[in-house]
């Protein structure tokens, strides 16, 4: 018998044969995420495809609350005296039988799901299950997701499969920001109208925690309160007349709307342990009482801290604001700083925040969100002192923040791996992992972050990114796809990154539309028939990009191509990331045009080039029509008619327009006018914005 403590379980079966035997498959196996501990030592020769029914109808079973089944070859048993953490199991396999053994029926849950794992992976492969015996906890107890739907909703069966696939990752909890998606009835004017009512959401609640994972709602306030105060009947509970952007602390009426906007988010979601009260990126000014921000901002968390012990729950705040008014924020986000000169910035300005800690709620759990550096001195510090005063203390990671059409930085993989590394040796109850809807990319391609997030926050670190990215593919398409030849995310990464702002100058994408004269003085300048080839040296930079991205990207759609066919399953997600590549090389095949329009030697190849270019318009409909299609199918694209955009203080694309394809690509719109335009003034001098 051989132990395996480092999971990955690629498990070579040796061919087998007796009298009455046939020769087994070798097979590969790869649990997601690891187990503590793994024992194999050979091939079991229980039938994959009867375990496998058995699976599906024990996890029916579980769900709708009914007796769980057994089998001449599988015991399911559930004995509180096992000595197992709450969401702990035993799973071993035998020459001839299964056997699952848990203290709670969350460790049996959990039991199962391993089980189904390997049994999927033996029958994608046709091969055998191994013999092998497995000791499995989670390494943090609470394992959350952080769900955005304030900018879009997807189609409503998307989330009840989106239950099903956390679940099999053994995600536990969901924290919902919730807005306007919710169809309130004590405060009806605050949602939206293609808002979900209590109903519905209630629904989906049940259907989570019949599944093991607990939602919890996000109603934002202090600030991020403009999907309240952009409303008439609201204005006057601004803190700044002028701005939607946050509630006055010291108005009673505050609380009265955000204590209503609770108690229906409290009813739309019954099983909620957590009320996050949001409380991040704002300053207060009491309207002029003298008082400062951070005592007015403590006056508002214990308000609604009371609330929510008063509903039997825990609140959670976001921290940054307290650091921010101390003056020790800055010391977070900087790497190179030692930890002497973490101690002299604390030192010089700890006393900002200990002269109001008693006012600081008991009952809070304190989120220290960090999204990309966790690791840093000065973030260990902040954490530190809200332990040592005895407050609750926990972390919030992200797998997107405001990339555009894709995450990136490897789906933010060493962010995940830093916070959970930290959570776990600091003995942290859980971590959250944020997923922002700010910038509005398909939620499809947030799985592979979600998977890197459950890995690190159930196992520790088990496995190197190479090594959990492969075991994502297998999970998440087969295990054929776990081969190196089939990780393209990755090489996708830095033609995304180009794209946001590649038809631009020295613009950025989100921010353009607050530009009087966009068209003029954000998109790209075009060439000039009187002065050939100097606007291809002017951009030589980016051309040599375009050159080799376009290169990467032809890689690319050839591998997804290549995964489409191979896929076993999840192939949508493979054509939403098709889409997003073919969106790349539009912006690379128009920079490459107007260059090859630039560098033209006669009349007749700038008159072809010119025509190349006048078609992108027309070739633009139609990809673009191609992508609402595919992303179409999941997620609404549009906002409703009636719906009131607000007054966009975070410069978030998705809430910049109405429709999804003025939002997201608003750049494109503009730069295809910019080359119609200059047609006509044969593409020289300046071209106003009509």
């Amino acid at each position: 018998m051989r132990l395996f403590t480092v999971f990955k379980l690629v498990l070579v079966l040796v061919v087998l044969a007796s009298c009455n035997s046939t020769p087994k498959k070798a097979g590969s196996f790869e649990l997601l995420p690891s187990p503590s501990s793994v024992q194999i030592s050979g091939i079991s020769s229980v039938s994959p495809t009867e375990i496998d029914e058995f699976v599906q109808q024990a996890k029916a079973d579980f769900i709708s609350g009914n007796s769980l089944p057994g089998s001449s070859d599988i015991s399911l048993t559930l004995e509180v005296t096992f000595d197992l953490a709450p969401e702990g199991y035993i799973l071993e396999i035998s020459k001839e039988h299964i056997d699952v053994f848990a203290a709670t029926e969350e460790g049996l849950w959990y039991g199962l799901i391993t089980l189904g794992q390997l049994v999927q992976d033996a029958l994608d492969q046709e091969a055998a299950l191994p013999l092998i015996s497995i000791k499995d906890e989670p390494a943090l107890n609470y394992r959350a997701v952080h769900l955005d739907v304030k900018h879009h909703l997807e189609k409503k069966e998307y989330y009840y499969e989106l239950m099903d696939e956390l679940a099999e990752q053994k995600i536990n909890g969901i924290i919902l920001e919730i807005e306007d998606k919710l169809a309130f009835d004590k405060q009806p004017k605050v949602g939206s109208s293609d808002a979900w009512s209590i109903a519905e959401w209630k629904e989906l609640s049940e259907y989570a925690m019949a599944r093991n994972i607990r939602i919890s709602p996000l109603v934002q306030g202090l600030g991020h309160a403009s999907f309240i105060l952009k409303h008439e009947d609201y204005k006057d509970l601004r803190d700044d007349p002028a701005s939607d952007w946050a509630f006055n602390p010291l108005d009673e009426r505050t609380y009265e709307v955000q204590f209503d906007l609770y108690t229906d988010a409290l009813a739309a979601f019954p099983h909620a342990q957590y009320l996050h009260v949001g409380g991040d990126e704002v300053h207060t000014t009491g309207r002029g009482s003298g008082k400062s921000p951070l005592e007015l901002q403590l006056i508002w968390l214990n308000r609604v801290s009371e609330y929510a012990e008063s509903k039997g729950l825990t609140p959670i705040f976001w921290d940054d604001m307290p650091l921010k008014n101390a003056g020790v924020y800055g010391s977070i986000f900087n790497r190179n700083l030692s930890a002497a000169q973490v101690d002299s910035i604390w030192t010089a300005n700890e006393p900002n925040l200990n002269t109001y800690v008693d006012m600081f709620p008991k009952n809070c759990v304190y989120m220290r969100w960090n999204y990309s550096m966790p690791e840093t001195i000065g973030n260990n510090r902040a954490m530190r002192w809200f332990t040592d005063h005895g407050f609750q203390v926990m972390g919030a990671t992200a797998g997107q923040t405001r990339w555009n059409l894709m995450p990136l930085e490897e789906s933010n993989t060493a962010n995940i791996r830093d916070f959970a590394l930290l959570s776990i040796d600091n003995k942290a109850d859980g971590l959250l992992l944020t997923l922002w809807d700010d910038d509005s990319p398909h939620f499809e391609l947030y799985a592979r972050g979600i998977a890197i997030f459950a890995e690190y926050t159930w196992a520790g670190n088990k496995r190197n990114s190479d090594q959990l990215h492969a075991a994502y593919r297998q999970r998440a398409f087969g295990s054929e796809l776990a081969s190196e030849e089939y990780a393209f995310i990755n090489d996708l990464e830095g033609p995304v990154e180009f794209w946001k702002n590649a038809l631009l100058d020295n613009n950025d994408r989100n921010r353009i539309r607050r530009l009087e004269n966009p068209l003029q003085d954000a998109v790209l300048a075009l060439p000039e028939a009187n002065n050939p080839g100097a606007w291809t040296e002017k951009n030589a930079e980016k051309l040599a990009k375009v050159e080799e991205y376009q290169l990467a990207v032809d890689s690319v759609l050839h591998q997804i191509s290549a995964s489409k066919k191979a896929a076993l399953r999840n192939t949508y997600r493979l054509e939403v990331y098709e889409q997003v590549a073919k969106v790349t090389q539009f912006s690379n095949k128009s920079l490459l045009l107007l260059s090859e329009w630039d560098l033209a030697k006669t009349d007749e190849e700038r008159e072809a080039a010119k025509e190349k270019l006048l078609n992108l318009e027309e070739e633009w409909k139609i990809q673009l029509a191609d992508l609402e299609k595919v992303y179409g199918k999941t997620r609404v694209l549009d906002k409703p008619d009636d719906y009131i955009l607000d007054q966009d203080h975070h410069v978030h694309l998705a809430n910049q327009a109405i429709k999804f394809a003025d939002w997201q690509f608003y750049v494109e719109d503009l730069f295809l006018q910019k080359i119609k335009e200059g047609n006509s003034l044969e593409m020289k001098g300046d071209i106003q914005n009509n």
